[in-house]
């Protein structure tokens, strides 16, 4: 049976059809037909890429919020018994040792209470995890929220995409430095707009540079999972009509993400 026929009687598909052609189509045909397999390959190579992206940053997210509710769980039993050995000093009037007790005791609850100025649980987490990565690191990590970002429209695990690659980026920035290693991370808002603005005190951003490190797939590291950060927090924040900007003289880089309302 001819090949016209056959193809009227079954559904043939295109990919088939192609190769049953070779020597009867134009050269022309062959090239299209190339060329559209090479961009439906890249396709599907990216969307596995982003989907795999997406799929670590919300396990990353869920282990936060896990871990952050243990610690607070911890936390209220320890805090228990530590009040008691506070109350057997200060009964012996043992004033400086209670001092000293305390201090160490005030700063941990002072780091748990800046991760919970936010009425975003999964973002809260986030912070606490950061903070105790700092604090190993040896990395001296300022955090100031007066947002408590209640009517932001952007979905946790966005939120926390931006934040969270915003300050992974900041922390390499200052990871090979000697001296203070320093980070500040701000969550603002005003009546038009949320902020979150982060600056470290590691080295300069080239200026021919400054708009590279936005393209996807630029890293300075050679690491498998780097090059997609920045590129990712320009894309979440243009997709909520916000920006993204950057500014670098020594002694201080700063990006500022700008979120309308």
């Amino acid at each position: 049976m001819e090949w016209k026929k056959l193809r009227r009687k079954i559904q043939v598909p295109a990919y088939i059809q192609f190769f049953i052609s070779i020597g009867t189509l134009p050269l022309a045909v062959y090239v299209f037909m190339g060329m559209l397999l090479v961009c439906n390959i890249s396709i599907i190579l990216s969307t596995f890429l982003l989907d795999k992206f997406y799929i670590v940053n919300l396990q990353e997210n869920f282990k936060n919020l896990e871990h952050l509710n243990l610690k607070l769980r911890a936390q209220r039993h320890e805090y228990l018994n530590e009040m008691q050995v506070v109350y057997g000093l200060l009964e012996l009037e043992e004033y400086e040792e209670a001092y000293r007790y305390l201090h160490p005791l005030y700063e941990d609850i002072a780091r748990i209470g800046k991760a919970l100025r936010t009425k975003k649980p999964a973002v809260n987490a986030l912070l606490q995890a950061k903070m105790e990565y700092a604090q190993k690191q040896q990395i001296t990590f300022f955090v100031e929220v007066s947002s408590d970002l209640a009517a932001l429209s952007m979905e946790q695990w966005e939120v926390c995409r931006i934040l969270g690659n915003l300050i992974d980026n900041a922390f390499t920035a200052v990871s090979g430095m000697d001296g203070e290693k320093k980070v500040h991370l701000c969550i603002q808002e005003n009546e038009k707009q949320y902020l979150f603005i982060i600056y470290n005190n590691g080295p300069v951003i080239p200026e021919n540079k400054r708009e590279l490190i936005f393209k996807k797939g630029y890293s300075s590291k050679k690491e498998e999972g780097h090059g997609l950060g920045l590129w990712m927090v320009r894309k979440l924040a243009g997709q909520y009509r916000g920006t993204i900007t950057v500014t670098s003289v020594p002694g201080k880089t700063e990006f500022d993400v700008t979120l309308p309302k």
